[in-house]
């Protein structure tokens, strides 16, 4: 059951997006468009509840509870900067607003998006930890909550993986830069 909830969730999410953009930039309804974009929160309101209610009643916790978590915490912490994506590519393609802003090229400052992606990822993670072990403590049954548990230590995996990048981000803003020919070399060589 909660599987198909965080399906339905997931698509609720992307069809009210889209039809809060397109009421926005192709038929100029701004008040339906705030009020579409201001409901996206509900569908986290829905998914958490559900997966109470089905813990409630008996239901030995599992990785769809544990999928239900991760879901709610990655729309705490990137949902704001998904919906702020979409509105740009949406806005520039339908409304001739500019291009969407894109990550920095220059190598420190690129380290430090990388660093803030990764604090996200890793808050996500927290945010994740925290709804289930207030799951594991209100049905208070090892046997029905061991695999919310297994669930989080798993899921320890994706800040360590994710790491990766900042680091070789900030590995490459910290290397010299390759010695380019000094002035005098190229003041002194013949001119063609």
């Amino acid at each position: 059951m909660i599987i198909a909830i965080i399906i339905a969730c997931e698509i609720g999410f992307w069809a009210l997006l889209g039809l809060g953009l397109a009421a926005r930039y192709l038929w100029r309804m701004r008040r339906l468009s705030n009020v579409l974009l201001l409901s996206l929160p509900l569908l986290d309101v829905i998914l958490l509840v559900a997966a109470v209610i089905d813990m409630r009643s008996g239901a030995v916790g599992s990785i769809q509870h544990g999928l239900a978590a991760a879901y709610i915490a990655y729309s705490i912490m990137f949902g704001h900067r998904t919906i702020k994506w979409a509105d740009a590519k949406f806005a520039h393609r339908f409304a001739g607003g500019p291009p969407p802003r894109k990550p920095p090229t220059e190598k420190r400052a690129r380290a430090r998006y990388e660093w803030g992606v990764w604090l996200r990822i890793l808050a996500a993670y927290a945010i994740t930890c925290a709804v289930l072990l207030g799951v594991v403590w209100m049905v208070d049954d090892h046997s029905r909550t061991s695999a919310l548990i297994e669930f989080m230590a798993n899921l320890a995996k994706v800040p360590l993986i994710a790491i990766v990048w900042p680091v070789s981000y900030s590995y490459q803003a910290s290397r010299k830069p390759a010695d380019s020919p000094s002035e005098e070399t190229t003041a002194e060589s013949p001119r063609q």
